[in-house]
């Protein structure tokens, strides 16, 4: 059937959102405290994109840190995703809860191997019953150079060692820590048997990072991502298993009956875990998903910056349209919105929570950061970090050859490219300025939450000759 009228469809640049009077006396007084699903809620309204140029465990951390949460990418083995997780989840705690351990028979060269392939500074020593003999820390290492030497030639025996019992509080451990200048408190109950670990990190981390975004024990949380061929199931077992908090099953088409079958499939393995599930473009589609039981819908369909579906496939909807459209029914349903891509500032992300969001995926604008993976380059006196869709062919290669799909890449058409971005530095900048440049939207808006600014967010559409006068014009910038 030939369509008789053609809706208009917007992307973030054709609208502004029109200042109301406010009540706030500065931005600092925004909450920016939002859901990510039906259950999980997180402190800043920012998700690190599910890329291999964007998000694995040191990116993760850094955004949970901050208030976020980061999904980690799927173009490794399950053996690897499970190992990122697990970094996550151990990088800050009140307590760890099950500490590496090691036994005091071991050489030097078995527990220093065992360390550096771990990340961790240190290890407790015990017997078969699991009982505490000792400390071996990195130090320990250093004025030793027989590898043949045993732990139990070199620890911390365990009667000079200060360690905590298994009910104690954060300002117990803290005045333990302080008092005795330690970093490390073991914690073991009556029969000696360790129960624990805390460190002074993880104290001075939850001192300087008090909006962080944290599970039932404290950890950071942390998502993982699967899609809808080859080894899917399992790696959405195994990443649950190791402390996933939320699923992202991710594909660039999700309003299909493989996505479906994905969502009923996982539900059957893996319970009740908050899945997310994506990318769609329209209310249909997000009616489709809402109803098979979905946590979160993620919205954007050839918005990002190095994404060419639209070029490749002509089809796609501009970002601002389809968060809109998606909202109206994901509301309904309380389902909450995540808006990925299109963003490139910081207003955009004001106008995508106006526009109904919930929280806001970002790639670009993390790539290039000193947290996302891979090295910097330099060409000539200019560094460079690359950065590429998950539709590109290079990832492609990766899905065939480690997540075990069948598919002949002849017959691969990519619809993401591969790129360098520019070295950014430390991604916390980024993050703070764009967690900044939303509060501001807020307060012109008298929105003291995002609840909020989703109900105040009046909208007005603009011309090319609007865009133009809201940035720089007329001027010789000098950044």
């Amino acid at each position: 059937m030939i369509q008789s009228q053609i809706p208009t469809a917007l992307a973030y640049d054709d609208v502004l959102i029109v200042p109301k009077h406010s009540t706030l006396m500065s931005r600092s007084e925004a909450i920016t405290k939002t859901r990510l699903t039906k259950k999980l809620n997180i402190n800043i309204p920012l998700v690190s994109a599910n890329m291999d140029t964007v998000t694995e465990s040191k990116m993760a951390i850094t955004l949970a840190r901050l208030g976020g949460i980061g999904i980690l990418h799927r173009f490794m083995t399950i053996e690897e995703n499970v190992e990122e997780i697990r970094k996550v989840k151990r990088a800050q705690n009140f307590i760890i809860s099950n500490p590496y351990t090691i036994s005091q028979e071991v050489t030097i060269k078995e527990a220093r191997y065992f360390v550096e392939n771990h990340g961790v500074a240190g290890l407790l020593v015990v017997d078969d019953d699991n009982k505490l003999l000792g400390v071996m820390s990195r130090r320990d290492f250093w004025f030793n150079e027989n590898p043949d030497v045993k732990v139990k030639d070199i620890m911390t025996p365990r009667e000079k060692l200060i360690v905590g019992h298994d009910r104690i509080t954060f300002q117990e451990a803290k005045d333990l820590l302080i008092k005795h200048k330690v970093e490390k408190l073991p914690l073991v109950d009556a029969n000696n048997r360790v129960v624990g670990l805390i460190t002074g990190e993880d104290i001075r981390n939850s001192i300087q990072y008090p909006l962080a975004s944290l599970d039932a024990n404290s950890r950071l949380l942390v998502g993982g991502s699967v899609g809808v061929h080859g080894d899917y199931l399992e790696r959405a077992q195994k990443l649950v298993e190791a402390g996933a908090d939320v699923l992202v099953i991710d594909i660039a088409h999700g309003d299909s009956e493989i996505m479906l079958k994905a969502i009923k499939e996982i539900r059957d393995i893996c319970g009740d875990v908050q899945l997310i599930a994506g990318n769609i473009a329209t209310a249909k589609a997000a009616d489709e998903l809402c109803r098979a039981g979905v946590d979160a819908v993620k919205v954007g369909v050839g918005p990002g910056s190095i994404c060419v579906t639209r070029l490749v496939s002509g089809c796609g909807v501009p970002q601002f349209t389809a968060v809109m459209n998606v909202s109206r029914v994901a509301q309904q349903y309380g389902v909450p919105v995540i808006a990925d891509g299109g963003v490139k500032k910081s207003g955009d992300i004001v106008k995508a929570i106006g526009a109904g969001a919930d929280s806001i995926m970002i790639g670009g604008l993390l790539a290039g950061t000193e947290e996302s993976p891979g090295v910097v380059m330099q060409r000539n006196d200019k560094k460079f970090k690359i950065c590429r869709g998950s539709a590109s062919f290079s990832v492609a290669m990766r899905r065939k050859n480690i997540n075990q799909e069948k598919k002949n890449l002849g017959d691969v058409v990519p619809e993401g490219i591969e790129s360098i971005v520019p070295f950014k530095g430390l991604a916390v900048d980024t993050i703070v300025q764009l967690v900044g440049g939303l509060k501001s939207g807020m307060s012109y808006t008298n929105s003291h939450t995002i609840t909020d600014l989703q109900t105040n967010a009046e909208f007005v559409r603009i011309t090319p000759s609007g865009q133009q006068e809201s940035g720089p014009h007329d001027v010789v910038a000098l950044t």
